[in-house]
């Protein structure tokens, strides 16, 4: 054996070693995002790219699929022409360049996508953004929770300003968690109808009702039935996730399984899953898509229930950026159907812990693939 073949110690035909970099962690991430970038970013999300009307399929037993499909086609086609919110866009950003308010129109300026999980509200959603004849710089689309984190970056009246020069607003995942959003979003929607912005939104429960079961103030219904005015209401029936159950979990890896994938894997991030609870709590919602800017899959070790609240409310934020952008979870601990604990499935965010688990089972499970290449 030579001398250089003994220092190295392999044979002289024996295969070189890999080198693989240390993965990334999330934890050591504090990106800072642009207001500007907050206002680009709003179109649906990777996953509904590619989706049209042409590509949602009805399910024959259910009419208002179909329906559903025939209103937004007439609502995209009817906001050629006019083009609502034209007259308010060239006042620019900050409203200059205007001497009087656009003249509000008559009637809804809005449809209201009302149906369970697994109907296809956001792809229809998504196919009506994509259809509507506007540039993509005049058409906006976000979840309810971006939506807010937007008037947090840019303020209440700069917001108003920028979204009246858009002919659609998309609001996906309608929900209001708190009086004050309530109080924000309704304000936000009058005045964009005022500039003659159309709007659609999706969720799980009719504009009317979004406070049952969780506020019983005065106030907050009030408020409620004032934002209910803004939109037409089409019910999309279907098989609704109450009675199909919450999605089975994969089994979670080992920690080494889970260490082993990510170090093997480019662009992959490593992450003790209780240090990254304590991390999204130093980190703006808004800036959790950047947060996992360049990820290629996130792994996981020592997943365990959530211990409150306030950190269940950050951790579907984050699972809903990793599911826009299609990022796999690996994980070790407890598998995802048991992050939430039984209080909060029965408490006022019950949907939006059951999208969290739903979405991160299907990331987990496109996961699996990183153990078995390992």
């Amino acid at each position: 054996m030579s001398s250089s073949s003994a220092a190295s110690g392999s044979t002289p035909s024996g295969p070189a070693p890999i080198a693989v970099a240390a993965p990334l962690s999330l934890c050591a991430r504090e990106p800072h995002v642009p207001a500007d970038r907050l206002v680009a970013e709003m179109v649906p999300p990777p996953r509904f790219d590619s989706v049209r009307f042409s590509t949602y399929i009805p399910d024959p037993n259910q009419p208002t699929q179909s329906e559903a499909v025939q209103v937004l086609e007439g609502f995209a086609a009817g906001l050629d022409g006019g083009a609502p919110g034209a007259a308010a866009g060239k006042r620019g950003l900050f409203g200059f360049g205007r001497s009087k308010a656009p003249k509000p129109p008559a009637g809804p300026r809005g449809v209201y996508l009302d149906g369970g999980y697994g109907v296809g509200k956001t792809h229809l959603l998504a196919s009506l953004w994509h259809a509507t004849p506007a540039d993509p710089s005049r058409k906006a689309f976000g979840t309810f929770v971006e939506l807010t984190n937007l008037v947090g970056a840019l303020g209440f009246q700069q917001t108003v300003q920028t979204l009246s020069g858009h002919r659609l607003l998309c609001i996906d995942e309608f929900e209001l968690d708190d009086p004050g959003d309530t109080v924000l979003v309704s304000s936000l929607l009058a005045r964009l109808v005022e500039a003659g912005v159309a709007l659609a939104a999706t969720s799980n429960t009719l504009p009317g009702k979004l406070g049952e079961g969780r506020f019983a103030a005065a106030d907050f219904l009030r408020e409620i039935q004032g934002l209910s005015a803004h939109f037409r209401a089409l019910r999309i029936d279907g098989e609704d996730y109450r009675h199909r159950g919450l999605p089975e979990a994969p089994a979670p890896y080992s920690d080494e399984q889970v260490t082993r994938a990510a170090q093997a894997t480019e662009g992959a991030s490593l992450d003790d899953f209780t240090a990254l609870l304590d991390h999204l709590a130093r980190v703006h919602p808004s800036r959790y898509g950047a947060l996992t800017d360049g990820v290629a899959a996130v792994c996981l070790t020592g997943v365990r229930p959530v211990p409150d609240q306030s950190t269940a409310l950050r951790l579907v934020v984050l699972a809903d950026r990793l599911y826009d952008r299609e990022v796999p979870v690996l994980a070790s601990g407890l598998p995802f159907d048991r992050l939430f604990g039984e209080e909060m499935l029965k408490g006022g965010y019950r949907k939006k812990y059951f999208r969290a688990i739903s979405r991160l089972t299907a990331l987990a499970r496109d996961a699996g693939r990183l153990v078995d290449a390992d």
